[in-house]
């Protein structure tokens, strides 16, 4: 094939130029992305039982629909909460790759199932599925000058109206809540004025009912009508009421002397908001905040793009004082993660160029290797197109990998042509036909041991198989373009493009280049003395070789092992929550403290606040915090980055009494659980009740505290709390003529408030709502003295057929897998790596009673998965690799010969990543598999020209010294290439700085040891497998063997 486009360079160009052709109308097509679609796809039901509590909610409406769970296809996991407020949220995660849109359906199918043994309140309410996402994207905060007349609820009636819809529509966007309220007529109900008037909660809510009503009352004069009728009209009736002194004019009885009782006589009646579960502040000050999340289909940075595009456009349109604000946004990261790869990219691509002028020392021949890197790239966008890839930190850390590899097939096309033009005179044209001759099987040789070891990366499952395919199909497309460019354009470059060189004039004789030449010349001669000596001392060094790896596997089980390596997002989330009986007012002290915390520490931008709102779950007592960091550039400090805040922020929150409050950075990727570290689920496997439970995750907790390895823990839900039980004395009850249907109804208004119907404001219906007044709900007496009308139309206190009796129970239950769970999380502590953590809390979890089990859930499952296979998986890159070398040569002893040297690079590596104290993750896999890949590559240059030798004659010595001596320059040209292609990623610093350290280190340090140890090592694995099989025998005769061992 060489030969072939020697004969014709203009075809090697077109067919180049096609290929960047490609790439550069593929590139506006590919979307941007800091990760592919790694997390599991999610689907939520969500459905909401009032009145019902934490226990009869798993009961008669999570445990039915978990047990229709089971089964549906792709299936992961499951995990429900059910809450005191009646809300019931099932989490159902699938299977890395499912259909989200098929999942939804599947998930659909199996609630029609069950929907009709539910409570009917629940079928009334209905089941709500969606997709799901467990992050916010962004958060968009409205707020408004005190000149403007916008109070919160104003702020946020004018978001509901004009802003939270237009946001919804804007592609990418999965689900956007508003954490305020829109406005909604409130009809406060004053008890005591009931008990004089005889009227009770219901009499309200019936005469809201019926006088606030649209009356469809027809037409006059449409047919059939009189012969002669001339006119028709639609006929208007005064139902609906839309203010609230229209409202205050119902009338609710009439009394005997005539005169009558209307609402504004028994109740204060006002525009406010809907409810008051939330209150949200930005950096103290109360706006109305619309968190957003992405659908599992969004591209991030497109959907950013698009609600800012959006809000640009409505701002305009803003009342007076209105304005918007983005205070949390997490693409930011993504931006600055690509920007911060592509700056290594250029780096990696001027460093590369410089060791190969330091060693050819030739424009010329410098310009030819590095034209490949760009039409390589090309033609490996084009095909991430065609795959459905993205542009995203996996991918382009690939491509970053690759700069090295591309030009290596380049470097030896070169040097070689080079070499024959110097040695024997030859012109350039014939040079580089003879040159392909001899080298067309290493290069073919080495491509397939590359592609190979990266193949079974693309193979893997789940979530972490996705972040290998990514990798793997960028490096495999690369070093195929690398490999065919070295086949066809790169000989036709040199045999047009270089200019004859004069027998024995390789390289300068003078000045810098002249001095480095003679030095390098020097140690080539003492390199092949040295392998000589080496070779024929095999036999010792082989016992050295053993003892290495010895040492290696040793070191490498005691590398701690993670998932990946914690990032500065520039945003840290801080989860508040006080005791379960303090209130919203209570919260909010606790609530300001925090901010004015955050907003005093340095690196600290904004500070969103959602009061009522957790991951945990919703209540009074709980709170969450968005907190946005200043920018990279300014936090260069390592007090400032992002772990440390999160250290220093937990410190002063912990200070805060009446709560327990911490922050934590968010997990790696999206998706993949609420914050970093680890996410247990302890399970009552055996039914032993919700105190049981508390108090095996008290034993859990009380060990993790005691542990050196684990640091922050805590339990993430609800705490159980004072419930107060109301006793109805049945026989009471019924002597007195109430119904139990009365009985809720009643207490359902007056205490949790009731919708009645919706009233015409503004353009929009909106809610009318009845509620007692404040006083009447603050106390248990107050609540007794509430009137229920019975049977005969009496009116009858709450008292005298109802106790009261203080309790104490879980505010929400939580389930995983169908079991009654307790969710912990935490972190290890420092020194100490998250799979270090895991192995303690499992350490922990052996020590419970019977009856309790634990899984691990989100990134802690991932790494569990990941951790196990990643042996397998480096096993089957080197067994593939063999198997292709062996295929090629037709040989097993040659790729043995090889494949011995594999063990060379992992030295390096392991001690980098030991040294360094970075972590056994799946990028150090990944850096791992690609030193596989090159130590293999070093040694086929030299045992490819050592076969040669020894079948054109030579001794088995005499052979695999000249082929060190041949291949020394090329071999340390290219590891150096690619050695200082990757040292940009070892020293990256800012965005994304700690993956690209994980997989640079590891790799640089496997390199270089690959390249020192492998020169030494390689011609000495070839001289002892050849003499161990005899295999140097039957090549001097023209062959190789066929069989085994028994050679």
């Amino acid at each position: 094939m060489a030969k072939f486009f020697i004969d014709n360079p203009v075809l090697a160009w077109v067919i180049a130029i096609f290929i960047v052709l490609a790439g550069v109308l593929s590139l506006p097509s590919l979307p941007i992305a800091q990760y592919p679609d790694v997390a599991p796809p999610q689907v939520t039901i969500s459905t909401r039982f009032a009145g019902a509590s934490p226990e009869d909610l798993y009961l008669q409406v999570t445990q039915p629909i978990e047990e229709e769970l089971n089964g549906i296809p792709g299936l992961l996991y499951f995990e429900s909460t059910s809450e005191s407020t009646g809300a019931v949220t099932i989490t159902v995660t699938f299977a890395s790759g499912t259909s989200v849109a098929q999942a939804v359906v599947d998930t659909q199918n199996r609630l029609r199932r069950v929907e009709a043994s539910l409570p009917p309140r629940v079928q009334q309410e209905g089941l709500l599925v969606e997709e799901a996402g467990s992050s916010y994207l962004m958060f968009v905060s409205l707020a408004a000058t005190p000149e403007s007349g916008y109070d919160a609820v104003a702020i946020a009636d004018y978001a509901t109206r004009n802003v939270l819809n237009e946001i919804r529509r804007v592609p990418g966007v999965g689900k956007a809540q508003l954490f305020s309220a829109e406005r909604a007529m409130r009809v406060w109900i004053d008890p005591a004025k009931l008990v004089g008037l005889d009227l009770s909660v219901t009499d309200i809510t019936a005469a809201i009912a019926e006088q606030n009503a649209q009356v469809s009352a027809g037409s006059i004069g449409v047919d059939p009508a009189p012969d002669g009728q001339q006119t028709q009209a639609t006929l208007l009736v005064t139902g609906q009421l839309s203010t609230p002194e229209e409202f205050g004019q119902i009338v609710l009885r009439a009394r005997d002397d005539g005169s009558l009782v209307r609402l504004s006589d028994v109740a204060r009646i006002e525009v406010d908001a809907e409810f008051y579960s939330f209150k949200s502040y930005l950096n103290g000050q109360e706006a109305a905040q619309i968190g957003i999340q992405l659908s599992p289909t969004g591209n991030a940075l497109d959907t950013a793009k698009g609600v800012r595009d959006l809000l640009d456009r409505l701002s305009p349109t803003f009342p007076e004082g209105v304005s918007y604000f983005i205070p949390y946004d997490t693409t930011p990261f993504v931006s600055a993660s690509i920007e911060k790869v592509l700056h290594t990219l250029a780096e990696a691509v001027a460093l590369v160029f410089v060791v190969m002028l330091i060693f050819l020392q030739s424009f010329r021949y410098t310009v030819i290797p590095m034209l490949v890197v760009p039409i390589a790239l090309s033609g490996t966008l084009a095909v991430m197109l065609a795959a459905g890839f993205s542009i995203n930190v996996l991918t382009m850390f690939a491509m970053i990998l690759a700069i090295g590899i591309l030009v290596d097939d380049a470097i030896v096309v070169v040097e070689n042509v080079e070499r024959i033009m110097s040695e024997e005179g030859l012109s350039p044209k014939e040079a580089s036909k003879k040159a392909m001759g001899q080298i067309s099987g290493a290069i073919i040789g080495i491509t397939l041991a590359l592609m190979a070891v990266f193949v079974p990366l693309a193979f893997f499952p789940g979530s972490v198989g996705i972040i290998y395919q990514q990798f793997s199909l960028t490096m495999v497309v690369s070093i195929f373009f690398s490999a065919f460019l070295a086949l066809s354009l790169t000989p036709a470059l040199c045999a047009t493009f270089l200019k004859p060189i004069p027998k024995g004039h390789a390289h300068a004789k003078k000045g810098p280049a002249g001095w480095f030449n003679r030095n390098f010349d020097r140690a080539s001669r003492g390199y092949a003395g040295l392998v000589g000596g080496l070779t024929r001392r095999a036999g010792r060094m082989m016992i050295i070789y053993l003892a290495l790896v010895i040492g290696l596997g040793w070191f490498y089980v005691r590398i701690p092992s993670a998932f990946l390596p914690q990032e500065d997002q520039g945003y840290l989330i801080a989860s508040l929550q006080s005791p379960p009986e303090a209130t919203s007012f209570r919260m909010r002290e606790v609530t300001k403290t925090a901010e004015q915390f955050a907003l005093s520490t340095e690196g600290v931008k904004d500070v969103v606040m959602v009061q009522g709102f957790s991951f945990s779950g919703q209540g009074p007592n709980s709170a969450i915090s968005f907190i946005t960091l200043t920018d990279w550039a300014e936090r260069e400090r390592p007090d400032l980055h992002a772990g440390a805040l999160a250290g220093k922020l937990s410190g002063m929150l912990f200070s805060i009494r009446d709560s327990f409050a911490f922050a934590i950075s968010p997990p790696p990727i999206q998706g993949l659980g609420t914050g970093s570290g680890f996410a247990f689920r302890l399970q009552d496997r055996a039914n032993q009740g919700n105190a049981a439970l508390q108090e095996a995750a008290g034993q859990i907790m009380a060990g993790g505290a005691a542990s050196p390895i684990l640091g922050q823990m805590y339990i993430e839900g609800l705490s159980p709390g004072p419930q107060l039980n109301l006793k109805v004395d049945r026989e009471k009850a019924n002597a007195f003529g109430v119904t139990f249907g009365e009985i809720n109804r009643t207490i359902s208004v007056a205490l949790g408030s009731g919708y009645v119907n919706d009233f015409p404001n503004d353009g929009k219906m909106q809610s009318v709502i009845v509620q007692a007044e404040p006083y009447a709900r603050a106390n248990i007496e107050e609540v007794m003295k509430l009137n229920v009308r019975n049977v005969q139309g009496g009116m009858v206190p709450l008292s005298s057929f109802a106790t009261a009796e203080w309790g104490y129970g879980p505010a929400q239950i939580v389930s995983y897998n169908g079991y009654p769970s307790i969710r912990i999380n935490g972190e290890a502590a420092p020194g100490y790596s998250s799979g270090e953590a895991l192995a303690e809390m499992e350490r922990l979890a052996g020590d419970l009673p019977p009856g309790f089990a634990f899984q691990w859930t989100g990134q802690s499952l991932q790494e569990i998965q990941s951790g196990s296979q990643a042996p397998i998986l480096i096993g089957l890159s080197v067994l593939f690799v063999f198997l292709c070398l062996a295929g090629l040569y037709g040989s097993w002893s040659i790729p043995l010969s090889v494949m011995l040297i594999v063990p060379m690079g992992a030295i390096g590596a392991v001690a980098a990543v030991t040294l360094t104290g970075l972590e056994n993750d799946v990028f150090f896999t990944v850096g791992l598999i690609t030193i596989v890949g090159l130590s293999a590559k070093n040694a086929i240059l030299i045992v490819e020209v050592a076969k040669d030798l020894i079948e054109q004659g030579r001794g088995l010595m005499e052979a695999t010294v000249e082929a060190c001596r041949l291949r020394f320059r090329p071999i340390l040209m290219t590891s150096l290439a690619f050695t200082m292609g990757v040292v940009p990623m070892a020293t990256a610093t800012g965005p994304s700085a700690a993956s690209q350290n994980a997989i640079g280190i590891n790799v640089v340090g496997g390199m270089l040891s690959a390249t020192v140890l492998g020169v030494l090592f390689a011609p000495v694995f070839f001289v002892f497998v050849m003499k161990l099989t005899g295999t140097h025998k039957k090549l001097h005769r023209g062959g190789v063997e066929t069989a085994g061992p028994a050679e």
